[in-house]
């Protein structure tokens, strides 16, 4: 793991995912330079300076963007708007709920992300799934080389993570390069299903999971026999649930197993492990919908997959950092033990060998996300090896 601080494991998680998403070091350096006092300070001091450090080096980027597109260098200026939208986003993630500003940060980073893709020509989407009257949003990357309807990896998100960071860190790109699709969804307590329409979590996940199925097999481009789920630390309660009760999934995985999440919550009530965010605690009750603690605690009790996983009849792998400071692997080898009817079960625990050893792999992305993009792409359908040129 990077530390750029020496004492802040929040603000250490936050800058090594800003590089996993394609932070520059050079500006990583500019933006936390000034900062070493600040991240010693009591979280509200703290991160009203690192938000203000990391918007000012956003700004200007944007400032360089609109020079770029003045002289109709739009792809250089999407990839400006693009690091500028992961700067924005850093900075809103690790503010308390409810702080001045938070929501037009928010905003102000969805608008720079969309003109980011746009003028960049990502193969990137934006679509709306209908959900409870409302909607769903999430970003559609279709598979590169298919000659029909491809197979997808539906990919969710964890407690405090976004579909944007989800796209930048790169797993819808290495499985579109293995004729693999993905749709990445801000699922209820994510990303805008949150922040802008209030949408908390639940913890029966099929309810939001088969919609989003539903949406999927209207799509002419994918395979509706071949759609697994994907989910990120949080989301590796979400997918094995959504996999165990919605029976269309053709496969499932987790990067990074949670199987009993209330027992983490009461874990880091005694201190214990590490939190991804400051003000976890406001954090984890606006994320459920909590009216305080003890509603909190009683939700949680809930989140938990004992008693589910013998449901999955279909393939799944389960993933873990062996140094994972925040979900210990005792829960990946019992998601994986549990998976007892899986008819191809797979536990691969990411070392220092081949990185990805923290939580999630967010201080190696790359390799651990290349295995998954394998594994999925042998399963469902895709390929593992580049295309001959004629």
């Amino acid at each position: 793991m990077f530390k750029y601080f020496s004492s802040n494991y929040p603000w250490n998680l936050a800058v090594d995912l800003a590089i996993e998403m394609g932070a520059k070091i050079g500006e990583v350096e500019a933006m936390c330079g000034p900062l070493q006092e600040a991240a010693r300070q009591p979280d509200a001091a703290g991160v009203a300076a690192f938000r203000q450090s990391w918007c000012d080096m956003a700004d200007k980027l944007c400032a360089l963007a609109e020079e770029d597109e003045a002289r109709g260098r739009t792809i250089s200026a999407g990839d400006k708007y693009g690091r500028a939208a992961t700067y924005y986003l850093t900075a809103e993630r690790l503010m308390a709920h409810g702080s001045a500003g938070r929501t037009a940060l928010y905003r102000r980073f969805l608008g720079v992300f969309e003109r980011g893709i746009a003028l960049a020509g990502e193969n990137c989407q934006r679509v709306e799934i209908p959900y409870h009257g409302g909607h769903l949003s999430g970003l559609y990357v279709r598979a590169e080389g298919a000659a029909g309807p491809a197979p997808l990896l539906l990919q969710v998100n964890g407690l405090d993570s976004t579909k944007e960071m989800k796209y930048r860190v790169g797993l819808p790109h290495w499985l579109a390069r293995r004729g693999v699709a993905s749709l990445v969804v801000d699922q209820p307590g994510t990303g805008e299903a949150l922040r802008l329409h209030n949408l908390t979590a639940v913890y029966n996940a099929e309810v939001w999971a088969s919609p989003i199925v539903d949406w999927l097999e209207t799509l002419d481009d994918v395979d509706p026999r071949r759609i697994g789920m994907e989910g990120v630390s949080l989301g590796g309660y979400y997918c094995p649930r959504a996999v165990a009760f919605e029976p269309r999934f053709a496969c499932g995985v987790v990067w990074g197993a949670n199987h009993d999440w209330r027992d983490v919550q009461k874990k880091r009530l005694q201190r214990e492990g590490n939190f991804p965010v400051p003000h976890y605690w406001d954090h984890v009750r606006w994320v459920w919908g909590a009216r305080d603690m003890d509603d909190f605690v009683r939700i949680a009790e809930d989140v938990h997959l004992d008693g589910v996983l013998d449901r999955i009849k279909v393939p799944f792998l389960v993933t873990h950092g062996e140094k994972d400071s925040q979900i210990p692997l005792v829960w990946a080898q019992r998601t994986y033990d549990q998976l007892v009817n899986s008819p191809k079960r797979e536990l691969k625990i990411f070392t220092d060998r081949e990185g990805g050893c923290q939580h999630s792999s967010f201080d190696n992305s790359a390799n651990a996300g290349a295995f998954i993009a394998d594994w999925v792409a042998e399963v469902l359908g895709g390929r593992t090896a580049a295309e001959a040129a004629e």
